[in-house]
């Protein structure tokens, strides 16, 4: 399915500014089709002029729909949809005809110009679909309903919906059926809804809502104790197009506020209200355990590197300098592991910036080597999971001294390169470790082995990360050690 922009780029002539102003309506148009019971589809002109082109669709939540089908990239020709060419040539909201039986079920049909901005041109066609066939007396909640669409659908065609300069809403706002308010022009509740009612009534009023003054009201509620915040107060009395958090008691409610201009100002406002108590309580006890899991990690990097300490205080008693080395082994072991946990004790999640990692571990590498050999990494690793992450730098830890190690061992006079190359890809991670050193013994032979450092390394590249491992000369001279891991979507 192509993107809103593929489509505009491809069938439209329209510009940047445009197509920033469709895709703010269409971030917030399940608003209208929720108020209107109806679907919306967004038709712009092809750049042909010969006709429309469907970019946008919206299906309703509070009633059925007449689209079952898709029909975003469909395109019309001029005279095909009537309605929509008056709404363009005559720029206004219209609504003639009877109800369109051609489907099995009755639709009424209207079309509402797009404009972009209060003075802007117009760039598109809202066709509003309503399905009739579950039609009866409406209530008063969906008169409030109808009649806030309507004047929604007015803000459209006057360029006034969705508000310009607002920022995007990043979380979910609060929508139709979780609580809606009318406020009148001075901020007065003239309709509650009875879950925008249930929602004050946690917070603690035990008032009636209708005819309270919103602003003043919620204010008293939050801040009882306290000077009144002329933020929220122009937020709850519908003068300002932003959403707030009102608090009490422990209950949390998310209050979106907007403004109804139509005509030659504003007539007043809509509030739309949700009870988050239950999703802020989540959210805190995630915030509780990402703050616990990053302390078990800074607290198992402390104690990594005590381990480290003690075992090179030892390694520096020892004489014998195989046992020595050994330990100093074991110090760099223990160092890439506290190097991964460091990472994600900083993180908020469990996934670390490898690069950063990989990047420590070739400088520990050069610090303790006696050749004259710089590491340096070729590519990018990317954003891993810790799981893949921990595993990763003890390998990577291991090849660089392997490669030093005996690729240019005996001596600090011996120089050369050491490259950690790598491929990202969405499935699958490729690291190759080249050197130009020595290159391998003769009688090498990976299976049977009785390097320690190589046994660990094939053990978590096959093992514990699934992966392939593979060991061979390089054409002019050297050694190259190249990893195949796959990687785990998500």
């Amino acid at each position: 399915m192509p993107t809103l922009s593929d489509l505009v780029s491809r069938h439209t002539a329209l510009d940047s500014a445009d197509v920033d102003w469709i895709h703010s309506l269409v971030s917030d148009w399940q608003l209208l089709a929720d108020l209107s019971f109806a679907d919306l589809i967004l038709w712009v002109p092809h750049r042909t002029g010969t006709g429309w082109v469907a970019v946008a669709q919206m299906r309703p939540t509070t009633g059925p729909t007449v689209y079952h089908d898709d029909v975003v990239d469909v395109v019309v020709a001029k005279g095909e949809r009537p309605l929509i060419d008056i709404a363009w040539d005559e720029q206004r909201i219209c609504r003639e005809g009877d109800p369109d039986w051609s489907s099995g079920v009755p639709v009424r049909e209207e079309t509402i110009p797009v404009r972009r901005g209060g003075d802007g041109p117009l760039i598109g066609v809202i066709q509003r679909s309503t399905n009739l066939s579950s039609a009866r007396t409406p209530s008063r909640l969906e008169l409030t309903y109808l009649q806030s669409a309507s004047d929604l659908a007015q803000m459209v065609a006057e360029g006034r919906f969705p508000f310009a300069g607002e920022q995007p809403i990043l979380v979910r706002s609060p929508r139709v059926g979780d609580g809606l308010l009318r406020l009148d022009k001075g901020g007065r509740v003239t309709y509650a809804s009875p879950n925008a009612l249930s929602a004050y009534r946690r917070l603690g009023l035990h008032a009636d809502l209708v005819g309270a003054d919103l602003g003043r009201t919620t204010a008293a509620l939050c801040f009882s104790d306290e000077p009144i915040n002329e933020d929220l107060m122009l937020v709850a009395s519908g003068r300002a197009p932003r959403e707030i958090e009102v608090e009490n008691g422990g209950t949390v409610v998310q209050l979106r506020a907007i403004p109804l201009i139509v005509g030659d100002g504003r007539t007043g406002a809509l509030a739309l209200i949700r009870d988050v108590t239950e999703l802020r309580r989540r959210e805190r006890e995630l915030l509780t355990k990402d703050a616990t899991i990053r302390e078990i990690h800074h607290r198992v990097k402390n104690n990594l590197q005590t381990v480290a300490a003690l075992l090179r205080l030892q390694a520096r008693r020892l004489s014998n300098p195989e046992g020595r080395e050994a330990l100093n082994e074991a110090v760099r072991r223990v160092g890439s592991i506290a190097i991964v946990h460091e990472i994600l004790a900083q993180m908020p999640e469990e996934m670390v910036e490898f690069d950063d990692i990989a990047d420590r571990v070739i400088a520990m590498t050069a610090e303790v080597s006696l050749a004259h050999v710089m590491p340096k990494r070729v590519g990018g690793f990317g954003v891993l999971p810790a799981a893949v992450a921990t595993p990763i730098a003890m390998v990577l830890t291991e090849l660089l001294q392997n490669a030093v190690e005996h690729g240019f061992s005996h001596g600090s006079g011996n120089s050369g390169n050491v490259e950690v190359i790598v491929t990202r890809e969405t499935d699958q991670l490729e690291v190759v470790v080249a050197d130009d050193g020595q290159g391998l013994p003769p009688d090498f032979d990976l299976e049977s082995t009785g390097s320690l450092g190589l046994q660990i390394v094939r053990t978590l590249v096959e093992a514990e990360l699934s992966g392939r491992l593979g060991i061979g000369r390089r054409a002019d001279g050297g050694t190259e050690v190249s990893l195949h891991i796959p990687m785990p979507l998500g």
